[in-house]
């Protein structure tokens, strides 16, 4: 799938520029739809693998290793569908106007961040913050 944009190849965002204008905002759109492109196209891949590779398998150790296989195909592919679920909220802040900014504290989320997790909602503190709360609680 190509994803239109009016942004030259090379570009990327930078601190010195303001933070989520419309360049970044673009930049951080193609970046999110062709991810969800990708994702979409392994799915319809494993689909087909798995409809192509449903036959008797006489020998059981081979038929119990197809469906260890198979099992983690279908973990990875719900795993990969609950992340285009994310991208997919990433893009509707873009139209919105809150991408970017951390959901816990308003604050913007470094372009580092985001370049790196583009789906992320919360600051790399607020991010670090969440995680302590939960070690807290998991080891209770």
């Amino acid at each position: 799938m190509k994803v239109e944009s009016f942004l030259p190849d090379n570009y990327t965002p930078a601190e010195d520029e303001p933070f989520m204008n419309d360049r970044q905002l673009e930049y951080f759109r193609v970046k999110l739809l062709k991810w969800k492109a990708e994702l979409l196209g392994d799915s319809k891949h494993t689909i087909e693998g798995l409809q192509d590779s449903t036959r008797n398998i006489p020998d059981i150790a081979d038929r119990a290793s197809e469906e260890t296989d198979r099992a983690l195909e279908l973990r990875t592919r719900d795993r990969q569908r609950k992340l285009v679920a994310k991208i997919d909220s990433a893009l509707r802040r873009i139209d919105e106007g809150e991408y970017g900014y951390c959901e816990e504290t308003g604050e913007p989320i470094s372009l580092k961040r985001l370049d790196a997790r583009p789906i992320a909602t919360l600051s790399l503190e607020a991010q670090e913050r969440h995680e302590r709360r939960e070690r807290v609680h998991r080891d209770d």
